[in-house]
């Protein structure tokens, strides 16, 4: 029963299971056990009736025992008087001895420590009524619980843990395997999120992608293979764009080359350098017939002179809106050029001091979509890699195709040494070997004395090598001839005019 009548919740038995907390008792020292009174006896006789032994409930807070009766033992029943409580009345001190256990002493075995108990001690355990062990139970040495430590398994596999709880989480694996089991799949799990590459997509994923869906159905009308460079690199800038926000759109950007035997720069901004290759893709779009991004009615040819235009009528500053007529402006460039097969590769386009053929022009696009896409990259922390090698080595081969006329614009500018070996068109001449290593690589011999002579290993004067991604930024003038790692052998003379050629074929 507890304190206000009411049975207990959980009954007796769940009384006579749980551990009871005994009641406030003096020190052991602090006693007189001489004045301490025994315990009475109950009157022999029948046993008391189950009436006569008090319920106790975990409820009612504990307290001192009832006063006991001092006196002088019974002789006798005669001596217990009339005062003698009976059966109903009997308190504590008279149970049942069988219910009491063995705490409970005759007199003659009382002593120090076999006084009267408590109504609330424990019972003593027996063997087979062992302590249930607790649920949850502390790692040794660290006060943490089991459910503290399981809560640390997922900061432990990730290794957020401090260093006295990463040990006391070690220490609680050694000994709990339902944890070692979790803390073994947690682990796992983050072996997952982690990776040793880089998360930027494969630069060739574009055109394997392609590939393969061509492989299972052909285009109706496949891209001519001279537009693949332009429609890659397009498609790649574009990609780019898309992962910019809106204030990197006026990040600034330094547009280089060289004019003469100097460096020259330009500054503008994201969306400026995006405006650029408008209006110079433009020169594309008039050769076939399209709209040019300048209006109708007389254009300029050069490059530069359709920028300052362009920029001069655009919104000021420009914003991401210059993004999609220029992909638009792509978009159109490869269909027509696709619609139109070869039956336009070998139209010309005019850049105003020279011409390109359609096909060369697309090359040349490409080129420079994909520099000034490194340009953009640059500005705003972008990882960008260089084109496919099949991409790059066609770009490559476009420039070394240039090279004998710049070398003979140079040379006619008094920029280059003077022919030495002259010889009818489509001879074989002294020749430069320029050697391009890695990426997009292979074999090229320059003519050094006409542009019209043909290029021959058996007359070649020297050698230079170079590396692919090296080569492209020298052509596009982001480095100087003179900081080009290059490996150098044969004719000094005709390997620096090489070089410079190089340099010079870049622009704005």
């Amino acid at each position: 029963m507890s304190g206000d009548g009411r049975a207990s919740e959980g009954g007796e038995e769940e009384v006579r299971g749980a551990r009871r907390i005994p009641g406030p008792r003096g020190a052991v020292d602090d006693l007189d056990l001489e004045s301490v009174p025994r315990p009475l006896l109950p009157p022999p006789g029948p046993a008391a009736p189950d009436g006569a032994v008090p319920e106790q409930s975990a409820a009612e807070p504990p307290g001192p025992a009832a006063p006991e009766r001092a006196g002088p033992e019974p002789s006798g029943p005669e001596d217990s008087g009339p005062e003698d409580p009976g059966p109903e009345d009997a308190g504590p001190e008279q149970a049942d001895p069988e219910d009491a256990g063995p705490a409970q002493a005759g007199p003659a075995q009382a002593g120090p420590e076999q006084l009267a108990p408590h109504p609330f001690a424990p019972h003593p355990a027996t063997p087979d009524q062992a302590t249930p062990e607790p649920l949850m139970t502390s790692a040794p040495g660290t006060g943490l619980s089991h459910r503290v430590l399981q809560a640390l398994l997922g900061a432990w596999a990730l290794s957020a843990c401090s260093a006295e709880e990463t040990a006391a989480v070690e220490d609680h694996l050694t000994e709990c395997a339902p944890c070692a089991d979790e803390a073994l799949r947690l682990r796992d799990a983050v072996g997952l999120l982690h990776t040793d590459g880089s998360l930027d997509l494969d630069p060739t994923l574009r055109s394997r992608v392609m590939d393969g869906c061509l492989g299972r159905r052909p285009a109706r009308i496949p891209v001519p293979e001279h537009a693949a460079p332009y429609d890659a690199e397009t498609a790649r800038l574009d990609a780019l764009l898309r992962d910019i926000g809106d204030s990197e759109w006026h990040a600034p950007v330094r547009l280089r080359w060289f004019e003469e035997e100097r460096e020259v720069s330009r500054r503008t901004t994201v969306a400026g350098v995006i405006g650029h290759l408008t209006a110079v893709d433009g020169l594309l779009s008039a050769a076939l017939g399209l709209d040019d991004p300048l209006g109708r009615g007389e254009t300029p040819q050069d490059p530069i002179e359709r920028t300052e235009r362009y920029w001069s009528a655009a919104q000021r500053p420009p914003t991401r809106t210059v993004r999609e007529p220029w992909r638009a402006q792509s978009h159109e460039l490869i269909r027509t050029a696709s619609f139109a097969g070869r039956n336009v590769a070998e139209a010309s386009v005019s850049y105003g001091a020279f011409a390109l053929p359609l096909q060369d022009a697309l090359l040349d696009r490409a080129f420079e979509c994909w520099v000034h896409g490194g340009d953009i990259a640059d500005a705003v922390d972008y990882p960008y890699q260089a084109p496919a090698a099949a991409h790059l080595h066609r770009m490559i081969d476009l420039a070394a195709r240039l090279l004998p006329a710049a070398v003979a614009g140079r040379r006619r500018a008094g920029l280059a040494g003077p022919a030495k070996e002259l010889v009818t068109a489509g001879a074989p001449g002294r020749s430069v070997h320029l050697e391009i290593e890695g990426h997009g690589g292979g074999d090229w011999f320059i003519a050094l004395d006409s542009p019209a002579a043909l290029g021959s290993p058996e007359r070649a004067v020297a050698q230079v090598a170079l590396d692919g991604v090296e080569f492209c930024r020298l052509a596009a003038g982001h480095i100087s001839p003179v900081e080009a790692a290059a490996g150098q052998e044969g004719d000094r003379e005709a390997i620096r005019d090489v070089l410079f050629a190089t340099a010079s074929l870049s622009r704005l």
